[in-house]
Order: structure tokens, then sequence, then C-alpha cells
């Protein structure tokens, strides 16, 4: 059974508490007042009978019934139907979650449909009993008392959100690598929570448009102008804190970009010094190259008169050329000849 509370009360004050909601119809029928029903995620048939009896409209059942709607405001005829998102946040966690409550407002009823276990409607029906004069003023009451829990409750949201964002700033100056993914999931609860709370603007501005219309109470009229400055407080809060995170962001990225070319900068630094030292190592080569290209030239040189020397300074007995008269200066010559022609050979080919 999801019929959480139920009541009727006349001017203010709890006269009868019906077990069903069969009872609560029949005794509404029976005597004059204000039926208070307190739903948590009802079946189709408690919505059904709801609907038979207090003829709300098919839309408005519909959206009850599916749930996951966006904060909004919508008349039918003498009905009211306000959906609401109270949020609330998690310290362990750091996370923001989102309920859904559902209102149908109508002259001689009130239904509230909760679809998560927040907010605590319970405490809003005791602390309207407790001030049986201002619940005497109809179910506009209710819906005012409903709507000032709802925005009461962002206030935690905000300064768990605002702790988070003080925190983020310093993950990002620290040079935490984890800080863009937290940045990302707390930018992700930011909107959501924008989507909760900035319809109520709107929804608040359309219930005392509408106030003299419908004959809403001087009093409830200035309760709700009061709850309307703390949802504009809160909405603007969310407003600055996605400001915030998306230049958390930009200074993210900036710092990212910047260590990269930084860590660029050094590489090329190093790859200079190394290209340099490569030059440096290639010229010493080239250098010791043609040092010893000059020496194995000269050496070449120096072993072609050696080899003649050598082979006439044998002295064996049977060499024919040493009988010669023009042996000595053919050897000479032949010394001479072959050195100028390997110096001429090596100058050429710039090894000399």
């Amino acid at each position: 059974m999801t019929l959480v509370d139920n009541g009727i009360y006349v001017e203010g004050r709890r006269t009868l508490t019906p077990v069903t909601l069969e009872e609560t119809f029949e005794q509404l029928r029976d005597h004059s007042g204000m039926a208070w029903i307190g739903l948590y995620r009802p079946d189709a048939d408690e919505i059904h009978a709801l609907a038979a009896e207090f003829d709300l409209h098919p839309l408005a059942v519909e959206d009850a019934l599916k749930g996951h709607q966006r904060a909004k405001i919508e008349r039918y005829g003498e009905t009211l139907f306000v959906v609401l998102r109270p949020a609330w946040y998690l310290d362990a966690e750091e996370q923001v979650e989102f309920g859904e409550v559902h209102l149908f407002i109508g002259p001689e009823f009130v239904v509230t449909v909760r679809h998560a276990t927040n907010p605590d409607l319970g405490a809003v029906r005791r602390r309207l009993e407790a001030a049986p004069e201002l619940l005497a003023l109809g179910p506009e009451a209710v819906l005012y008392a409903v709507c000032d829990e709802v925005v009461d409750g962002y206030a935690p949201v905000v300064a768990g959100l605002e702790n988070d964002i003080d925190e983020i700033q310093d993950q990002l100056f620290g040079g935490d690598p984890a800080v863009s993914r937290r940045i990302y999931e707390l930018l992700r609860e930011v909107i959501a929570f924008q989507r909760a709370t900035g319809p109520l603007r709107d929804i608040l501005d359309g219930l005392l448009r509408g106030a003299d219309k419908y004959r809403v109470d001087v009093e409830l009229q200035r309760r709700m102008r009061d709850v309307l400055d703390h949802a504009l407080r809160i909405s603007d809060r969310a407003d600055s804190f996605q400001v915030l995170l998306e230049n958390a962001l930009t200074v993210h990225s900036t710092l990212v970009t910047q260590a990269q070319n930084e860590e660029m900068r050094r590489l090329s630094e190093a790859s200079l010094v190394q290209n340099e030292e490569t030059r440096r190592l290639s010229e010493t080569g080239l250098a010791q190259n043609e040092e010893v290209k000059k020496i194995s030239s000269w050496a070449a040189i120096l072993f072609a008169p050696t080899l003649v020397g050598t082979i006439y300074g044998m002295n064996f007995t049977h060499m024919p050329e040493l009988d010669w008269r023009l042996g000595y200066p053919l050897a000479v010559a032949a010394m001479v000849v072959m050195g100028f022609g390997l110096y001429r050979v090596f100058k050429r080919r710039r090894w000399l």
C-alpha cells in the first residue's frame, strides 16, 4: 500500500484520518473540508481511482504514473498540477541526488505523490498541522509549504557544490591529473541542479500571477514571494557554479597545453643538443678521416721508392742490373717517377 498519510481537515484542523482512499472519498462527500492525501510511488489503480474521484486530467495522470518529469506547472480547469524536483547532497559520495514530487491541487483536495524518499512531506504535514491558521487557508497553503520545503532543501546542495568547487580549484593548481574528470562530473551535476531549480522561477511567478484570479489569500502570496526570492538566489548560485566550472575547464586546458609546450620545448632543446653533439662527432670523424687519408697517401708515396731500394739492396750475386752503367740512375728515376705519380693520383682525389 502506498498511502503514506491521509487526512481530512476542517478550518485547518484534522478531523478525520481515513484508512483507505475509498473511505476518504466517502468522508469528503459527507463532510465539508479539505482532503490531503499523501502517496509514495502509487500504482496505476490508486492513481486512476484518484483521477475518477477528483476528475484529474488524463495527461497529468499519465505524468504522475510515468515519473521522470521536468519541474513544471500546468492548470486543467480548477485543478493545478505541479511537478517539483527536490535535491539533496550526499556527503560521503560527494554527489547530488534528485527526487520528484507531483502535486494535484483542487478546490477541496491536495494529492502529493512522491517518487523518492526525499523530501520528508510528513514533516511538512506536521508543521502545517501545528499552524492551523495557515492550513485553514486551503490547498494553496499545502502547495506553499511543499515548495518552501523543496527550496530550503536546496541550500545544503549549494553548500556541498561550493565546497566541491573549492576542492577542484586546489586540485587544478596542484597538478592533479584526475581533476578534469571531476570537473566534468561536477559540471554534469550542476547542470542537473539547474534543471531542477531553474523552472521554479516560472512556477512561482505563474502561481503569483494567478493568485488574485483564483482568490489566493494575501498572506500566502507574501509567503510565496519569499519562496520565490530564495529560489532566485539558488538559481543564480547554480548559474555561477556553471560559469566557474566552465572557467576551470578552460584553465585546466590552458595548463595542460602549457605543460605540453614546455615538454616539447625541453625535448627540442635535448634534440638540438644531441644534434650538435652528433655534428661535432661527425666533424671530428671527418677530420680524422682526412688525416688518415693524408697519412695513407704519404705512406704509399714513400712505399714506392722504399720498395725499389729494398729490391736493389738485397745484393744477390746474379742481379744483371748491378752491372749496368745506368742501373743506379734508372733506379733513382723509377723511385722519383713512382712517388710523383702516386702524389698526383692522391692530389687529384683530394687526399692531399
